[in-house]
């Protein structure tokens, strides 16, 4: 029997309970093969899984699937693979090994991977090499995208020669190989009914976990606590954890875009700029809210929040279908030069500030990135050479920032040294959109009476 996965909640505001929020079902992951098998016409595709890696020694990191072998197999062991023709589900498994599941837990086999995961057939992983070559005999194009996995792909350039040493008994190889991600893509970039209520449940688990931490954002308390008070409440609430490193950014750090030490003390006067979201069933959710030590946002800190704010709201408002995110990123930097000259920061002609992109120095990053099974999830930006319009299922962020080292002369003294972003997940509907993480406070009054409840 397939060992069950952790399961999610979704808290309904002024309900009693929690409502389980499931993975995605067997049934809905075997409707994704079919389209995807349909896409493939005579060829083979090869879907690989991730390995176990190494921490130190004999230490391993926490295990996580690649994100498009779970997507369409649901499987969550490591050193997998997954061949799929027009009508063919093969999955190649770790076989059952007790010596071996003593140490680092069951597998399900290869009776499991039938059984459980619904392949038409399933073979050891260690008879890959072996029997690979059949399934690429007179196929005219194989669907493999080298240069993930070097050992992976020795065995398919090797089985490719073997292949191709036959052509004089009438066997053909793949003449045409391509990455399946050309179609897998495409695939992912819609999120339907199921993905969408997997990823409100990570947004209300990312509520609570941010409550849980502006309330410990006072003076004293240190980044890592604020850390540890996120990531308890994302497995409590049953998410595997953080969907990527927890930023919890007090002072200067928060104009450290990517910070993730989370050592240092939080000050009075300072903000404290988290970014941190839930995976849930391999979803992400990615949030960022800015607090102010011990409560109180006041003086240049308000300020520089205020403008930031403005920004998102005058990015949110931008949003239809049809419309794109470098529409939506235009917007949200037109927005920044204005607050950025009414902190004395730019002077000059607004539009040709714009224009020459006069805001990158405190604003380095684009407004928003794609969201699903990857933090920054997969989909081409462009189409066609243009902007690609959003659609109805796209899920993506809209974070604008501004960011004043403490070591930049260049700026009011005042300014020095903070750094916030607003960050909320959102998805385009047949009838407009839908901010996920709209529960989150971010208003300036919101936020003080959040940190105090």
């Amino acid at each position: 029997m397939r060992t069950p996965r952790p399961v999610g909640y979704l808290r309904h505001p002024g309900a009693s309970g929690l409502n389980r929020i499931d993975p995605i079902p067997t049934d809905a992951l075997a409707e994704r093969r079919a389209r995807f098998q349909a896409q493939l016409g005579d060829g083979v595709a090869l879907i690989p899984g991730a390995k176990r890696v190494y921490r130190s020694h004999d230490v391993d990191y926490v295990f996580r699937q690649r994100s498009d072998l779970l997507y369409l197999t649901g499987f969550d062991q490591p050193e997998a693979l997954a061949l799929f023709t027009r009508d063919r589900f093969v999955l190649f498994v770790q076989d059952r090994d007790p010596k071996a599941e003593t140490w680092t837990g069951r597998r399900p086999g290869v009776e499991g991977a039938v059984r459980d995961y619904g392949a038409d057939a399933a073979h050891p992983i260690g008879e890959l090499a072996e029997r690979l070559p059949p399934y690429l005999e007179n196929v005219p194009r194989l669907y493999h995208r080298f240069g993930d996995d070097h050992p992976f792909d020795q065995i398919v350039l090797k089985a490719l020669e073997q292949v191709r040493s036959r052509v004089r008994s009438g066997i053909t190889a793949p003449e045409e190989i391509t990455s399946p991600q050309t179609l897998l893509y495409e695939m992912r970039l819609a999120k339907d009914a199921r993905e969408l209520a997997i990823m409100r449940a990570a947004a209300d688990i990312t509520r609570e976990a941010h409550h849980a931490a502006a309330r410990l954002c006072r003076e004293g308390t240190w980044e890592y606590e604020i850390e540890a008070a996120l990531h308890q409440v994302f497995r409590a609430r049953g998410g595997a954890g953080p969907a990527y490193p927890s930023i919890v950014a007090s002072g200067a750090n928060a104009t450290i875009l990517h910070y993730t030490e989370n050592e240092s003390q939080l000050a009075a006067g300072q903000l404290v700029l988290i970014d941190a979201g839930v995976e849930l069933h391999g979803y992400a959710s990615d949030v960022t809210r800015t607090y102010p030590v011990d409560g109180r946002l006041e003086g240049a800190a308000r300020d520089v929040y205020a403008v930031v704010l403005r920004a998102q709201q005058d990015a949110l408002a931008a949003i239809h279908s049809g419309t794109s995110l470098q529409a939506i990123h235009d917007v949200a930097a037109r927005s920044l030069v204005k607050g950025l000259m009414e902190l004395g920061v730019l002077g000059g002609v607004p539009d040709e500030l714009f224009e020459e992109q006069a805001y990158q120095p405190f604003y380095m990053h684009t407004t928003g990135h794609f969201l699903g099974l990857d933090v920054h999830d997969v989909g081409n930006y462009n189409v066609g050479g243009k902007p690609r319009p959003l659609e109805p299922g796209m899920v993506f962020t809209v974070e604008p920032g501004l960011y004043f080292s403490a070591e930049n002369e260049q700026i009011p003294p005042e300014l020095r040294g903070i750094g916030v972003r607003i960050e909320d997940d959102v998805v385009i509907t047949d009838d407009g959109f839908e901010v996920l993480t709209a529960a989150i406070p971010k208003q300036i009054q919101d936020i003080e009476a959040w940190m105090r409840a």
